[in-house]
């Protein structure tokens, strides 16, 4: 049965990329400092991330089985993965002019063209096999992690510490392995004839049919959503009043660290502003923002912080 010929499928990726978009979005907003919400740094926001890649890397695994389950199509695989990786290698060059040293080195379209080469052999083996390697690929960080694997040239592995911050990292350990587990749901479904039950299920309604145009165009969607998303945002900030976005990211890390040993909310953010303005006020805040990893400064920046600390400037509470 050709995985093109199921709407559930289809249905299935469209739904990854409208949570794919609003993410994006919410990253976007939150980038141009429009909204306070913690979409980089955030546990929810993070999840949510999370989830959006495995469901794109697991649905790569049940097309993989789909399609070449009665025989690996060679052509139209090379062909599939050519056009991946010439995607990937796009999205690093794009990130790479906007976001300089956090561009994407190796990010979804990355990982799935890599956990497509990985999945090949397990096509054609048991079901068991796929599971077991499932299992290898996301247990591996807990046991094979080494500092020798450190830095860019092994980034790719997930066994080692990155030195770079990143817009997207997805690498094959343990991601590949959630492609290995599409396939092996695959299998199943196979085996217990379900996706042949499902294959009647067209989703014809006008929602459904959006959604799985969106599942079916999903790679040029990918690519295409986020420059224009992008771009309105930019546009919208460019034109609303001018907004300090280190100051106010500032702000929030600092406010997010500060609640997980010191104290509330609402505490946090006045310690943390009192800190801000003290920094700016002795203009330690534009040579901070030059030189970043300076220790003198961070110091200084420290002691401003502990002064605030003691005395935030919260006003007292008014007297019943």
């Amino acid at each position: 049965m050709s995985a093109t010929r199921l709407a559930a499928l289809d249905l299935a990726r469209g739904l990854a990329v409208i949570a794919m978009a609003i993410y994006h979005f919410s990253w976007d907003l939150s980038w141009f400092s429009l909204v306070d919400w913690p979409v980089a740094q955030g546990f929810g926001w993070r999840s949510f991330a999370a989830m959006i890649a495995g469901s794109f890397l697991f649905l790569a695994g049940v097309s993989l089985d789909l399609a070449h389950h009665e025989g690996i199509r060679w052509r139209a695989f090379w062909r599939r993965l050519a056009v991946i990786v010439a995607a990937a290698a796009a999205v690093s060059l794009v990130t790479y002019f906007t976001f300089a040293n956090n561009f994407v080195r190796f990010g979804i379209l990355h990982c799935i063209a890599a956990a497509s080469v990985i999945a090949l052999p397990f096509i054609r083996l048991p079901l068991w096999a796929a599971l077991a390697g499932a299992l290898l690929l996301f247990t591996l960080p807990t046991w094979a992690s080494s500092p020798v694997l450190d830095g860019q040239l092994w980034l790719w592995t997930g066994l080692g510490t990155p030195t770079f911050g990143s817009v997207d990292y997805v690498p094959i350990a343990p991601w590949a392995g959630v492609t290995l587990a599409g396939l092996a749901l695959s299998k199943t479904f196979r085996r217990f004839r379900i996706w042949q039950a499902m294959s009647g299920v067209s989703f014809s309604g006008s929602a459904g049919r959006l959604t799985r145009w969106l599942g079916r165009h999903s790679l040029p969607v990918y690519l295409l959503h986020q420059p224009v998303l992008y771009g309105l945002v930019w546009a919208a900030a460019a034109a609303g009043p001018q907004v300090d976005r280190a100051a106010n990211a500032f702000v929030g890390n600092c406010a997010r660290a500060c609640q997980e040993s010191q104290g509330t909310e609402q505490i946090c953010e006045a310690v943390c502003s009192c800190t801000l303005m003290k920094l700016q006020a002795d203009d330690t805040w534009s040579l901070l923002l030059n030189d970043p990893e300076d220790p003198g400064l961070r110091a200084q920046m420290n002691s401003r912080y502990q002064q605030c600390l003691v005395d935030p400037g919260l006003e007292p509470p008014t007297p019943d």
